[in-house]
């Protein structure tokens, strides 16, 4: 069975950077897609970034795009997300999750979830 386990997650100020990790386990990592979802207090979860299970293609949410970067370690079964010039609104719940055949972009898409890791930014 596929474990998710994230970390990284904090307080930081206002233009402030975090970098979320995201170990893999119980399966071969490189076998999956990989996303970063966030989930704010009263709202959907939606998805923000993903990458191939290869690297080689990924893809942002326009509300992050320049400002967060998605990668993977496949030799360390790790996912990454660099966020930098965190705003406010990039406060919430973050979640990694497993897609065992493409690189999707909704909830629905995925097959395995991390228990999450909250981040929170204060202006």
């Amino acid at each position: 069975q596929v474990q998710l386990v994230e970390s990284g997650g904090g307080l930081v100020q206002a233009g402030g950077s975090l970098t979320l990790s995201c170990a893999l386990s119980g399966r071969t990592f490189s076998s999956y897609a990989m996303g970063w979802f966030r989930q704010a207090p009263g709202k959907e979860r939606k998805c923000v970034a993903a990458i191939a299970w290869s690297g080689a293609n990924s893809y942002y949410a326009d509300s992050v795009k320049g400002r967060f970067t998605i990668s993977r370690d496949n030799a360390k079964s790790t996912l990454y997300l660099q966020m930098n010039s965190l705003k406010p609104e990039d406060t919430g719940v973050y979640y990694c999750a497993a897609d065992r055949y493409s690189m999707g972009t909704t909830v629905p898409d995925y097959d395995y979830w991390g228990q999450g890791t909250q981040v929170t930014v204060s202006s």
